[in-house]
């Protein structure tokens, strides 16, 4: 009889210990995403891929969301951050554009290498002041963590536009820039498949950190970004996903803009 009486509040218990997140299950989250393989792109198929996406389904599966990925230009993707269209995106920290429009996760799950690219025959990149009287090649919409603002207004150097990363290899190769600033991942993820010639050169430029970046557009976003960092913590801890790394200014090229660090 003791045990009847007490069967009720024994699983009321039971439903308030369970993690907040699994009341979510079967809600649905938008979840943008862009053309930057092999962190993250849309494959042959159309599909979302890449090792950020996966990522990010496991997590949200833990936390007890269903996903439906949105494919986007990078400028489309801070729009949709900034109205509420999508809820999150798996992007990089500290993009000034959304300084004002999103709450990043504690948990940074990756790193992201920004590089300088330029021909063998090109002068070496030994500090930023050898972009200086230069033509510098970016990618249209990247905003390089406000380092693009910061060249387009300098009267050191030239800028020119690529709409994508391979058009940008080419520009550079053709001899329409002296050197492209872009991404470590998805360049050496085009270098590896064409293997073409002349021989392209790298110097690495600033250390990144990635992070989920959750639209304050949406009222749970603060709710999101909480449940998205327990979920991976509980995930690292049973060794399904690596161990969260600390983030760090990192890696700077001597002469980097201090205001930019």
């Amino acid at each position: 009889m003791t045990l009847r009486l007490w069967s009720p509040f024994l699983l009321l218990f039971a439903l308030m210990a369970a993690p907040v997140a699994a009341d979510h299950t079967g809600r649905v989250l938008r979840i943008g995403y862009v053309e930057f393989p092999p962190i993250e792109y849309q494959d042959e198929n159309g599909q979302p891929a890449g090792e950020f996406i996966e990522l990010t389904r496991v997590v949200a599966a833990e936390a007890g969301y269903d996903v439906q990925f949105v494919f986007l230009p990078i400028s489309r993707a801070y729009l949709y951050l900034a109205n509420g269209q999508i809820d999150l995106w798996p992007g990089l920290t500290a993009i000034p554009e959304l300084h004002d429009h999103v709450v990043e996760s504690w948990v940074s799950p990756i790193a992201i290498q920004l590089s300088a690219w330029y021909l063998e025959s090109t002068p070496p990149v030994t500090r930023f002041e050898s972009f200086h009287d230069s033509l510098l090649i970016l990618i249209a919409g990247y905003t390089y963590g406000g380092l693009s603002a910061h060249l387009m207004q300098s009267d050191a150097l030239r800028i020119t536009e690529a709409p994508n990363h391979q058009a940008a290899l080419d520009m550079l190769r053709k001899h329409r820039g002296h050197y492209l600033l872009d991404y470590r991942e998805p360049v050496r993820t085009i270098l590896t498949q064409d293997g073409t010639r002349p021989r392209i050169l790298e110097t690495p430029v600033r250390s990144r950190n990635g992070a989920w970046l959750f639209s304050l557009a949406r009222h749970h976003a603060v709710l999101l970004r909480d449940e998205f960092d327990e979920a991976y913590l509980r995930l690292a801890a049973a060794g399904k996903v690596p161990a969260p790394r600390a983030e760090s200014s990192g890696y700077v090229l001597p002469g980097f803009p201090d205001h930019l660090r």
